[in-house]
């Protein structure tokens, strides 16, 4: 049985994941989903789409898609879905997982990594975050489960932008953008996506390609990026490494989830890097949401992959570095007050 893709959609109450989920169900594409909700009742799918008695722990729906609703540990709803695939009673492709809108998807996307069981059945694709464009910024400043969502996301979307204006929609929008870079925005109304925007996005693939936002790695700038502000003007300083802005015009939110893009064209020492990295992740691995790079490293010919979340991390060889290619080695990290000047520092200890 090949490996089942499934797709984590989160996003802080009322951002719209249920308008979102009910659109990619109902979509013509001939797919068989199984859904896998949370038990907190309070955003259940519609009972158009859900017809169900309450005590029924999986539920055929009318479009040939199957819902569960979690009652039981995420770990043990996994395995039954494979059990009653492999005995024909269910029939279904990949799988969605909605969170409740107060989770927080690390320790969801943690479990496909640290069950055996479950990795040797499924594929953990990509985490898809909604944020409502009108009670956006007042969620991120209240709630830290909403920082996290935003900092786990391979995809983001932002609803309800049509309820505010274009200034606040791009204001918000940067502000997301200076969270998470490596995470493409898309504003959507009332869960018009096409499936395949969501789906099949390789967010978790060591060998996808490297997702940091290209305003922050722009060449010829004469600074490490230039941001998107909705209007023309760049910030005109000088950022090493991909360095934020911390003058009021661009950044009013003084947000614990913060990113930083490290560059450099030297190459890495495999056995320091790995020392370094390894001592990072077991001090501050839980406060260390997503990390990601394309690695340029001694002694070896292709380029190194790898990423993590929290203190699960991995590498894999990636394609060689393809003639006339600048090797560089560029890193993204995404955490809670994780300091980058001692991850700077200790990064480039490890050049060789």
């Amino acid at each position: 049985m090949s490996l089942i893709p499934v797709t984590i959609l989160t996003g802080f109450l009322g951002a719209g994941k249920t308008t979102l989920l009910k659109r990619v169900l109902t979509e013509a594409h001939g797919q068989k989903i199984a859904v896998i909700e949370n038990e907190f009742g309070e955003e259940n799918i519609d009972n158009e789409i859900l017809v169900a008695d309450t005590e029924e722990h999986i539920v055929q729906m009318s479009n040939g898609c199957v819902c569960c609703t979690i009652r039981e540990d995420l770990r043990e709803t996994l395995s039954d879905l494979v059990k009653q695939k492999k005995a024909g009673t269910l029939n279904f492709e990949r799988v969605v997982i909605e969170t409740t809108g107060l989770a927080d998807p690390g320790p969801v996307a943690q479990t496909f990594f640290m069950d055996d069981e479950i990795a040797e059945h499924y594929l953990l694709d990509a985490i898809v975050t909604l944020v409502d464009a009108k009670h956006g910024d007042q969620q991120l400043d209240t709630r830290q489960e909403a920082r996290r969502q935003v900092g786990f996301a391979d995809l983001i979307f932002m609803s309800k932008s049509d309820l505010v204006d274009g200034a606040q929609a791009d204001a918000l929008s940067h502000r997301i953008k200076h969270m998470n870079p490596r995470a493409p925005q898309k504003r959507v109304h009332f869960g018009e996506v096409p499936i395949k925007e969501v789906f099949d996005l390789k967010g978790f693939n060591l060998n996808a390609k490297l997702d940091i936002d290209p305003d922050f790695l722009t060449e010829g700038h004469g600074h490490a990026h230039k941001h998107d502000h909705g209007h023309d003007h760049d910030c005109g300083h000088d950022h090493a490494h991909g360095e934020h802005c911390d003058h009021p015009h661009h950044h009013a939110h003084d947000d614990d989830v913060k990113s930083f893009v490290y560059k450099a064209s030297k190459p890495f020492d495999a056995t320091k890097l790995e020392d370094f990295l390894g001592s990072m992740v077991q001090i501050y691995g839980p406060r260390m949401l997503r990390y990601k790079g394309v690695l340029h490293v001694k002694g070896i010919d292709k380029k190194v992959v790898f990423q993590g979340v929290h203190q699960l991390m991995g590498s894999d060889t990636g394609p060689k570095w393809a003639p006339g290619e600048t090797k560089q080695s560029k890193m993204v990290f995404i955490g809670i007050d994780i300091p980058q000047d001692l991850f700077k520092a200790g990064l480039d200890q490890c050049l060789a």
